[in-house]
């Protein structure tokens, strides 16, 4: 008698518990909301990034458009787990500088998903899959814009909770980010790697030594002069004329802006061999990337040059992490801005025996996604 009450216990107390399961929150049904107004966009639908597709996350091709009408292309990728009715923290990511979302950013963008993280991996105005015409030309102004133009479409979806969205810039598009945080009071928290400050490298040119040291590092070097940077502009700027009387912008050859690897040189510099070696091999080529396959217009820099994007940095309230590999040609980026930077919660924090594209991808194992989890999950709140 004992062993069947025993046996009707038991097969109630599963029955229960199947029943507690099946009134739990239900997995959710992802919806898009879309955004009103933007363009009909033609979109690749296969898989086409440089990384394996997570099976731990949704993957959504959605279109947004920015504050000046461009429509915009991104990647939204969702945690497969999310429940109906739950609103979660959402990250927007972007860069680098020249490459597509298929790269680096959807790469950051599919792993932080898979931590728990709504993620926007978008292409800039301009390039890749988004609007704006002519083709790879850039806009300290406009790209900047572009990473509030994603929080504006992550803020449309009812499982994103809009008080909790964060951005993350890869290389130039981190200046962005940094410039996007301090004037867009909705970015919660913001994340730089393997920071560039465009506007600052295009009127001063690179601040270092072009030879690694002993150490592997780069020592500073002067900036450029302005009677140099005269010169600079007198050349676009004579440019500009022949653009006027071709109809459109020149953008140069290829391998004038990075050159593939059998153009390289015994006296190409370590970071260009770097670059080379992720955006013109099969580790990071991508047909639409510009660094992979094209070059930016040649009157570029014009727009760049006059506007230091981080003037008002001082005045930025929201927490920032910003992540730099210890060998980096590009190290004192980071390491400028961060100084320059007003939040009171603020780190920067350096990938020990990184260069700047080991940040790119994780052939090395040196991109810290624990510490990015650890910033988001700490201040999205």
């Amino acid at each position: 008698m004992k062993n069947q009450a025993k046996k009707s216990f038991l097969k109630t107390a599963a029955a229960a518990a199947v029943a507690l399961t099946l009134s739990g929150p239900a997995l959710a049904d992802v919806s898009i909301t879309p955004m009103k107004g933007v363009q009909t966009m033609q979109l690749t639908q296969e898989w086409d990034k440089i990384f394996p597709r997570s099976n731990k996350v949704e993957h959504h091709k959605v279109t947004f458009k920015n504050r000046y009408g461009i429509t915009l292309v991104g990647d939204l990728y969702v945690p497969k787990n999310i429940r109906s009715g739950q609103k979660l923290p959402a990250i927007a990511v972007a860069g680098a500088f020249g490459a597509v979302k298929e790269q680096s950013s959807g790469l950051y963008a599919q792993a932080m998903a898979e931590r728990g993280f709504v993620t926007l991996a978008f292409d800039g105005s301009f390039t890749g899959e988004s609007g704006g015409e002519p083709r790879n030309i850039a806009s300290p102004k406009i790209n900047t814009e572009d990473f509030s133009a994603a929080v504006d479409f992550l803020g449309l979806q009812n499982f994103v909770n809009r008080e909790q969205i964060g951005i993350l810039g890869i290389c130039g598009w981190s200046g962005m980010a940094l410039n996007a945080a301090v004037g867009d009071t909705r970015i919660k928290a913001v994340a730089t790697s393997t920071m560039y400050d465009m506007t600052r490298v295009m009127a001063n040119g690179y601040e270092i030594n072009m030879k690694q040291n002993a150490q592997g590092g780069y020592d500073r070097a002067p900036a450029q002069t302005a009677e140099a940077r005269y010169q600079a502009k007198q050349g676009m700027n004579t440019q500009r004329w022949a653009d006027a009387e071709n109809g459109t912008p020149s953008h140069g050859s290829p391998d004038n802006h990075l050159p593939s690897q059998d153009k390289l040189t015994t006296d190409t510099p370590q970071f260009v061999r770097e670059y080379s070696g992720f955006y013109k091999t099969q580790r990071g080529y991508h047909p639409r990337s510009v660094n992979s396959n094209g070059a930016w217009s040649q009157t570029t820099p014009l727009a760049f040059i006059n506007m230091p994007i981080l003037q008002r940095a001082g005045e930025l309230k929201a927490p920032a992490l910003i992540v730099h590999g210890e060998k980096a040609h590009s190290r004192y980026f980071s390491e400028d801005a961060f100084k320059s930077l007003g939040s009171q919660n603020k780190e920067l924090y350096i990938v020990p025996g990184a260069n700047h594209t080991d940040l790119y991808d994780n052939t090395r194992g040196k991109i810290p996604f624990d510490k990015f989890e650890q910033f988001f999950k700490a201040n999205l709140h």
